[in-house]
C-alpha cells in the first residue's frame, strides 16, 4: 500500500474556500493589531536603521534561525531554542500540505507527499511535535512550578502557554483520530511514522467510524480555530516577540558596541538636552518594549540589582513601554527612579545576553544627560566635587596639571613638547598619573616597553582627562570640552600610534575620539604586549603562579579582547582557574558608568561580591589589566574581609617580573 494520506480527509475540499477566508480574516487581524502598535512607536525620534539593508536581512535569518542568542544562556534558553525549532518544523509542515493539496495536485497532477518522502515527513512532524509539547511542559514549570527569582508572571502568560498547548494537544488528537480510521488496522506499518498520533489513536480505536468521523470533524475545526487566534492575539500579547525580537535583529545597530551618539553642543535652537519624556527617546527605545520577552536575563546579569540596588535593565525598558503606551507626556526619570538611573555600571552585560538585541544602556544615558545637563543633578557631593576638579584641573582628585607627569622621573620616557619623536604615545589617563598604586602599572609598562625597544612618549602636563567616566555621567559638555582639547594636542605632535593601559581611556580615544576627529590607531596595552611577545621583540621566562583573572567589562564585552591577556599570562608561566562568571559573562568591579568617582551607598558592594568569586577558586592571586578595577578590588579585599587570601595585581607587573634579561 503506497505510503501516503488522504488531505481533507473527512472534511472535504469544500472547507478550502471558508478555511482560506478565515485565515485572511485572521492574518487581517493581526495586521491590524500591529498598525494599531505603528502611533506608539512614532512617538519617539527619528533614528536610521534601515541602511546596510542587505547585512542586516542576513543577520537577522541567521539569529532567528539559530537560536543563537536564545541557547546560550542554559536557563530555560534551550527549551525555548527546542520548541522554537519544532514549531517551525510543525508551520514548515502544514504549509506543504497545503501546497500540495491546494496547487500541486489540482494543477499539476503531482503529490510530493507519498513515498518514502511521505514517511519521513511524517516521522519529522511528530518528533517535532512531541520535542514541542516537552519543551513547552519545561517551560510551563520553570514559569509556575520553579518561579525563579525575579521572574515576572502576568496574565499573558497563561493565555500564551494556554494556547500554544491547546493548538498541539488538538492537533495530536486530530491526528490520532484520523490514524485510527485509516491507518490503525488499514496501513499500520504506514501508523508508526507517526508515533504520536499512533499513541494517541488507541484513545479513539474502539470507537465506531460514524463517531470517530464527527470527532475528527469537531476536533479538526477545533484545532484551526485555535490557531487562528493564535495568529490573532499575536500584537495584542507577549506572542508579539515573535515578530519584534526578529525585527530587532535587523534593526541593532552596526556601530562599534558602545557607541554613543554626539550632542551638538553648537545647536542654538536645542531646547532639550537628554531624554525627560517619551518623545526624547528614539523610536526604536519604544520598540525595544515590544521586543522584550521578560525572560530576565539582563536582570540576572546586572551587577547593580545582583546587589539590592534598584535597578533592573528589564524593568527600564518595560517602564519606557508602558509610559508610551499610558502616558507620553509623564516624567521618564519619575518612572524609572534617580536612583535606578544613577545605579548602572554601564558594565554592558545586559545588552551582551540580551536575545532580544534591545539597548539597556543608551537608554540610561540620555535621561542621565537630561539630569546632568538641564537639571544638574548628580549622583552625590562627591561627583560634583570630581566634575569640578576634572573642568579646572584635568582630573577627578583636582591636583595640579604640573603634577601629571612627575612620576616618570628616572624613566626612559619623552615628554612630547621635548621630543615627539616616538613609537607611541602613552595616553597615561588619570589614576596611572596621580595615584601611587596604579603609577606602579604605569612605571612597569614602560619597563616593558624599554625591554622590547619601543621608545614612548607622554603628554605629561597637556595631558587632561579623557573625559569618559564625566560622559557616561551625562556631563556631555564637560566630555566634548576635555577630549578636543586632547584631541588637538594629540593631532599637534603627529602621533603615529597611541596605547594605554586604561580599558575606559582605550574605548573613549579608539572610539568616542573618532567620532570628534581622531583617526590615529588606538591599542589597549594587553594586545601591545601580546602582539609584541609573537613578533618576538619581547621574550619572557616563565615563572609558575597560580591566579584567577578578571575580565574589565570594557575590554571583553566592548571590545572583545578575551584571550590574549590569558594568553600573556600563560606565556609568563601562569595557570588560570577561571571564576563562574568570566569572558563575556564577566561580573563588573562597580566602577564603570562613573561610578569611580562615586560612593556606593545603595545595596551591598559590587567589589566585594566579585572578590568573594575570586576567593572561591581557591587561587592565591587575582590579576586585572585595569586601574579601576585594581582600585575596586583593592578595597573589597578590605572591606570584604579577604585580606591575606587574595592578592591583586596587574597584568604588567606579572610580564615586567618575568622580561628574559
Amino acid at each position: 500500500m503506497e505510503a501516503t494520506r488522504q488531505i481533507y480527509w473527512n472534511v472535504g475540499h469544500s472547507v478550502v474556500i471558508p478555511m482560506y477566508l478565515m485565515a485572511f480574516a485572521a492574518f487581517g487581524w493581526m495586521a491590524w493589531g500591529f498598525w494599531q502598535r505603528l502611533p506608539i512607536w512614532r512617538l519617539g525620534k527619528a533614528l536610521d536603521r534601515f541602511d546596510r539593508y542587505d547585512e542586516r536581512i542576513k543577520r537577522m535569518i541567521a539569529e532567528v534561525f539559530s537560536q543563537v542568542k536564545i541557547y546560550r544562556v542554559t536557563d530555560g534558553g534551550v527549551f525555548h531554542a527546542i520548541f522554537f525549532w519544532s514549531f517551525l518544523i510543525l508551520f514548515a509542515g502544514t504549509m506543504l500540505v497545503m501546497v500540495q493539496a491546494d496547487f500541486f495536485t489540482p494543477l499539476l497532477q503531482v503529490n510530493v507527499l507519498s513515498g518514502e518522502f511521505y514517511k519521513i515527513f511524517s516521522l519529522a512532524l511528530d518528533v517535532a511535535g512531541i520535542l514541542a509539547l516537552i519543551m513547552l511542559a519545561g517551560l510551563f514549570i520553570r514559569r509556575f512550578v520553579v518561579q525563579p527569582k525575579g521572574l515576572e508572571i502576568v496574565k499573558d502568560d497563561y493565555i500564551v502557554l494556554q494556547l500554544l498547548f491547546a493548538i498541539l494537544i488538538t492537533g495530536f488528537l486530530t491526528e490520532g483520530v484520523r490514524i485510527a480510521a485509516t491507518e490503525l488496522q488499514q496501513n499500520p506499518a504506514l501508523a508508526k511514522f507517526s508515533p504520536g498520533g499512533l499513541l494517541v489513536a488507541q484513545i479513539f480505536a474502539s470507537m465506531t467510524p460514524g463517531t470517530q468521523q464527527v470527532v475528527h470533524q469537531i476536533l479538526w475545526w477545533l484545532h484551526f480555530v485555535l490557531v487562528l487566534g493564535f495568529f490573532c492575539a499575536v500584537p495584542y500579547t507577549k506572542l508579539r516577540h515573535i515578530f519584534t525580537t526578529a525585527a530587532n535583529a535587523f534593526l541593532a545597530p552596526f556601530e562599534p558596541k558602545g557607541s554613543i551618539a554626539n550632542i551638538n553642543l553648537e545647536d542654538e535652537s536645542a531646547e532639550q538636552f537628554g531624554a525627560s519624556t517619551i518623545a526624547d527617546m528614539t523610536w526604536k527605545d519604544i520598540f525595544d518594549a515590544d521586543a522584550c520577552t521578560s525572560c530576565k536575563r539582563c536582570q540576572d546579569r546586572c551587577p547593580a540589582h545582583t546587589t539590592d540596588k534598584p535597578l533592573s535593565p528589564m524593568r527600564v525598558v518595560k517602564q519606557i513601554g508602558e509610559l508610551a503606551e499610558s502616558n507620553p507626556g509623564g516624567s521618564l526619570i519619575e518612572a524609572v527612579s534617580q536612583e535606578a538611573l544613577w545605579s548602572c555600571t554601564t558594565c554592558r552585560a545586559c545588552q551582551d545576553v540580551c536575545p532580544a538585541n534591545i539597548e539597556h544602556v543608551n537608554k540610561i544615558l540620555e535621561m542621565r544627560r537630561n539630569l546632568t545637563l538641564m537639571e544638574g543633578v548628580f549622583p552625590g557631593d562627591e561627583v560634583r566635587t570630581a566634575v569640578s576638579n576634572i573642568e579646572i584641573n584635568g582630573n577627578p582628585f583636582g591636583l595640579a596639571y604640573a603634577a601629571r607627569g612627575e612620576w616618570v622621573a628616572g624613566l626612559p620616557v619623552s615628554l612630547m613638547e621635548q621630543d615627539s619623536d616616538v613609537d607611541i604615545l602613552y595616553f597615561v589617563g588619570c589614576y596611572a598619573s596621580f595615584d601611587k598604586r596604579n603609577q606602579a602599572i604605569a612605571k612597569n609598562f614602560i619597563k616593558i616597553c624599554a625591554a622590547a625597544g619601543i621608545k614612548v612618549g607622554i603628554l605629561g602636563k597637556e595631558e587632561k582627562c579623557c573625559g569618559e567616566p564625566v560622559r557616561k555621567l551625562g556631563n556631555e559638555y564637560l566630555y566634548q570640552m576635555t577630549a578636543t582639547e586632547n584631541i588637538q594636542m594629540i593631532k599637534a605632535y603627529a602621533v603615529k600610534k597611541i596605547v594605554t593601559t586604561c580599558p575606559h581611556c582605550f574605548n573613549t580615544l579608539a572610539r568616542d575620539y573618532k567620532d570628534l576627529g581622531l583617526d590615529i590607531p588606538v591599542e589597549h596595552y594587553s594586545t601591545y604586549i601580546h602582539a609584541l611577545l609573537q613578533s618576538g621583540r619581547l621574550s619572557l621566562t616563565p615563572d609558575p603562579f597560580s591566579f584567577t583573572y578578571h575580565d574589565s567589562c570594557y575590554l571583553g564585552r566592548y571590545m572583545d579582547i578575551i584571550e590574549q591577556p590569558r594568553a600573556i599570562l600563560a606565556n609568563a608561566g601562569g595557570v588560570i582557574t577561571e571564576m563562574a562568571k568570566n569572558g563575556y559573562d564577566s561580573f563588573c568591579c562597580s566602577a564603570g558608568g562613573g561610578r569611580i568617582i562615586a560612593e556606593e551607598k545603595l545595596g551591598s558592594k559590587i567589589s566585594e561580591v566579585r572578590i568573594t568569586m575570586a576567593t572561591e577558586t581557591g587561587a592565591p592571586l587575582l590579576v586585572s589589566n585595569c586601574p579601576f578595577c585594581l582600585s575596586m578590588f583593592e578595597d573589597g579585599i578590605k572591606t570584604g574581609g579577604a585580606e591575606g587570601q587574595l592578592q591583586v595585581r596587574d597584568l604588567a607587573e606579572i610580564v615586567a617580573e618575568r622580561i628574559t634579561r
